[in-house]
């Protein structure tokens, strides 16, 4: 896998790993999680460190970045708005004409299957965008 970028010297995806350790707590057991289910979804899917910490995901542009607040996982999907959703997964930043989010609050579900296949749609549309 093709690491973007770094900073003091380490790789975005160990930056990932120290915030994953760092959180001690649901938030990092969920984000650790789902990167690797985005891992699972796009093999090909670039770790970054962007925005002063903050976990992204790219693959021909950005899929997504992972935040945690006190009581959320969020997940922002660039070009969510974009993105067929038939599983309802997006359920924050709706009102917005580019971005979609799913919040995760500690105990939630997520459906692994419509997830990975919500990645895979992020990734295509990248790479549609590339190709125009």
């Amino acid at each position: 896998m093709d690491e973007g970028g770094s900073r003091d010297g380490k790789s975005p995806s160990r930056l990932i790993d120290e915030r994953l350790v760092e959180l001690r707590d649901w938030r990092g057991e969920v984000l650790a999680r789902l990167r690797g289910l985005i891992r699972q979804a796009d093999p090909e899917v670039v770790e970054e460190w962007k925005w002063r910490g903050v976990p992204t995901w790219s693959h021909a542009g950005i899929i997504c970045t992972g935040e945690t607040y006190r009581t959320v996982v969020k997940l922002t999907f660039a070009r969510g708005a974009s993105l067929d959703d038939p599983a309802r997964l997006f359920n924050a930043s709706l009102e917005g004409n580019t971005r979609r989010a799913i919040d995760i609050p500690e105990g939630a579900r997520i459906d692994e299957e419509a997830f990975g296949a919500l990645v895979r749609t992020a990734v295509r549309l990248n790479i549609s965008r590339l190709r125009a």
